[in-house]
C-alpha cells in the first residue's frame, strides 16, 4: 500500500491510468453517446449522407468530428472502434498470457530435459515472424476452400460462389489470421520471463515445504508459485494490450486482414491525408483522431 501511494505522488503517474479511466468510460458510454441502429448487431461505420458524397465535410451538427469519404461519421467509427479495441486487446492479451504463464511455470517446474526442450519450441515460436503467420495462415485458408472447390478462381475471396459454400467453408471464411497469428505467436515472452522467475523459486523452503506436506504439483504452481511471479506479467499484459490493438489496425491498414475499425478508418482517409497546395490539416478530421486516439490508447 505504501508503495502504491509512493506512485501516485508522481504526477507523471496519473496519466496513464486517467487516459484509461476516460477511455473506458467513453467506451461504456458510447451505445448512449452514439446509439446503433441495430444493438444486436452493431455496426461500427454510419453514413450520416449521401454515399455519393465523396468529399469528407468538416465537423458540423450532424456529424461533430466530421465525415469521411461516403459520408461516415467520424465520431461514430472512433467511439464503436473504442469498444472493439478494448474487446480484441483484452481477449486477445488474456489468451497468451494465461497460456504462456502456465506453459513456462510447467516448463520451469519439471526443469531438466523437459525444461529445455519446451523453452526450444518457444524460441522457435519468437523466432517467427508474426507478419509471416498472417500471410501463411491467409494461404492455408484459402488452399483448403480452393481444395473444397469453393472458388472460381483462386485469388482471394471475390471468386467464391456463395450458394455452394457448406458451414465448415463459411467458418473457414470467419477465420481472422490477424487474431490467431496474434495468439499462436504472442505467449512467448510470459512464457520466459515466469520461466526464469519459477526456475529461482522451485527449490525455496517454503515450496519444497509444501511438496513435503503432500501438496500436487499443480496446487505448488497455482498456490506458491505464481502469485510470486505474476507481478512483472501483469505489467507486460498492460503494455501489448495496446500493442495488440495497434498491430490490429496496421495489418488492416495494409490489408492483410484483421478487422479493426480504426484500420479501416485510417485506410479509407489516407487519400486525403495531404490536401490542396500540400496542406495536411485542410482535411485534419480525416486521419487526426483516429491517430490520437490510437496513440493515446497504447500509451494508457
Amino acid at each position: 500500500m505504501r508503495q502504491f501511494l509512493r506512485f501516485l505522488s508522481h504526477k507523471r503517474n496519473w496519466l496513464g491510468p486517467l487516459l484509461l479511466v476516460i477511455m473506458l468510460g467513453m467506451a461504456i458510454a458510447t451505445p448512449k453517446l452514439v446509439p446503433n441502429e441495430d444493438p444486436s448487431q452493431p455496426q461500427t461505420f454510419l453514413r450520416v449522407g449521401l454515399a455519393t458524397d465523396s468529399i469528407p465535410h468538416p465537423p458540423n451538427g450532424k456529424a461533430l468530428l466530421g465525415t469521411l469519404s461516403g459520408q461516415y461519421d467520424v465520431l461514430f467509427t472512433l467511439l464503436w472502434g473504442l469498444r472493439q479495441a478494448f474487446t480484441f486487446g483484452l481477449s486477445i492479451t488474456s489468451i497468451t498470457a494465461v497460456f504462456g504463464i502456465l506453459y513456462g511455470a510447467a516448463s520451469a517446474y519439471m526443469g531438466g530435459a523437459a525444461n529445455n526442450v519446451m523453452m526450444r519450441i518457444s524460441d522457435a515460436f519468437l523466432a517467427f515472424p508474426v507478419l509471416a503467420a498472417i500471410v501463411f495462415m491467409k494461404q492455408i485458408v484459402k488452399a483448403l476452400l480452393v481444395e473444397s472447390g469453393s472458388f472460381i478462381f483462386g485469388i482471394g475471396t471475390s471468386g467464391l460462389i456463395p450458394e455452394t459454400l457448406t458451414s465448415m467453408q463459411q467458418n473457414l471464411l470467419n477465420v481472422d489470421p490477424v487474431m490467431w497469428s496474434l495468439i499462436l505467436f504472442s505467449w512467448m515472452p510470459y512464457a520466459r520471463l515466469v520461466n526464469a522467475s519459477v526456475l529461482r523459486l522451485r527449490k525455496i523452503d517454503y515450496v519444497l515445504s509444501a511438496r513435503a506436506l503432500g501438496a500436487g504439483h499443480l496446487r505448488i504452481i497455482l498456490r506458491h508459485l505464481l502469485p510470486n511471479v505474476i507481478s512483472p506479467e501483469i505489467v507486460l499484459a498492460a503494455r501489448d494490450i495496446g500493442g495488440m490493438v495497434i498491430l490490429q489496425a496496421t495489418f488492416t491498414f495494409i490489408g492483410l486482414g484483421g478487422d479493426s475499425p480504426w484500420g479501416r478508418f485510417l485506410a479509407m482517409g489516407r487519400d486525403w491525408i495531404i490536401g490542396p497546395g500540400g496542406n495536411p490539416f485542410v482535411y485534419w478530421w480525416t486521419y487526426l483522431p483516429v491517430t490520437l486516439t490510437l496513440i493515446l490508447f497504447s500509451m494508457s
